[in-house]
């Protein structure tokens, strides 16, 4: 959320709320080192739980929006969504060659199949629905950011999921690599961000005048073979774990970041820096053991 400036020469004020996660501790990080004021609220490990369930989902977020409206003083909201949202096959079961805003996963579809993590899509789906309304109805500018699998660097004690789940092929961990699987069944590729990359489209679509709707943010999409073989480049391992259900006679899904980048903005890292840094980062940290040279 942000608030206009109060008076000449005074920094725009920012509220990032689940500031002590991945994404909104880079993303506090980030505009305090750009000079801005920040307020920032943190998640309570122990009702963090509860905030998956569906219903408080929508509520936690329409209280939000609530609260910005009677504040009268909110520009704008950015809300921070997931790529889980988003599908790259169509209504008949078929690859779309290329994946955008407007793909998303059908909600009924979520509820018949009941899939690994239906219930976390779910509540992002019918959060982010509730949330348009609500704005929609009440006139506020609200802006949704649909992440891809975040790295990078991390400012959290514990690893991120996201990067566990995409370094699970080294780790050999069974849980994080059906979730990498699931999400290579579903979309076809494996979609990627930078965690400054993320950070930097929230507050360049906070900025914009001409951001609205839905913005997908991915730097690059690729098979997940293809993203095996860059971890292998970037850390060597007999015990790494393969993809076997992957359809290699068919063109991956694009999932396109097109919408953002045609509104201006420009990505700093690719695949390769994002690879080298999440592992570097993992190493100082003891998640991973030092690569043997």
């Amino acid at each position: 959320m942000e608030k206009p400036e109060e008076s000449t020469g005074r920094s725009k004020t920012f509220c990032v709320t689940g500031a002590n996660g991945y994404i909104g501790s880079w993303l506090v990080k980030t505009l305090l080192e750009r000079g801005y004021i920040v307020h920032a609220t943190v998640r309570d490990p122990e009702t963090y739980v509860q905030s998956t369930v569906i219903n408080p989902a929508i509520q936690s977020t329409l209280n939000l929006l609530k609260a910005c409206l009677k504040s009268e003083s909110v520009k704008r909201v950015v809300l921070t969504s997931s790529v889980s949202t988003i599908t790259a096959k169509d209504s008949s079961g078929e690859w779309r060659p290329v994946v955008d805003e407007s793909c998303q996963t059908p909600i009924h579809h979520v509820w018949n199949k009941k899939a690994s993590g239906w219930v976390y899509v779910l509540s992002k789906l019918l959060s982010e629905e509730t949330a348009f309304k609500f704005a929609n109805e009440n006139k506020i500018d609200l802006v949704s950011v649909i992440t891809t699998t975040v790295a990078g660097p991390f400012l959290t004690s514990s690893v991120p999921s996201s990067i566990q789940v995409l370094l699970s092929p080294i780790t050999g961990d069974s849980k994080f690599f059906s979730i990498l699987s699931s999400v290579s069944n579903r979309m076809g590729s494996i979609a990627l961000v930078h965690i400054e990359d993320i950070c930097n489209a929230h507050i360049f679509l906070m900025e914009n005048d001409r951001a609205q709707g839905q913005y997908i943010c991915c730097v690059k999409s690729c098979p997940i073979s293809e993203f095996i073989d860059h971890l292998k480049l970037e850390y060597p391992s007999s015990k790494m774990q393969t993809f076997e259900g992957e359809n290699q006679s068919s063109v991956p899904s694009v999932i396109s970041s097109e919408k953002l980048k045609d509104l201006g903005f420009n990505y700093k890292h690719g695949i390769e820096d994002i690879i080298c840094q999440t592992i570097a980062s993992c190493v100082d940290c003891g998640f991973l053991p030092p690569i043997l040279k």
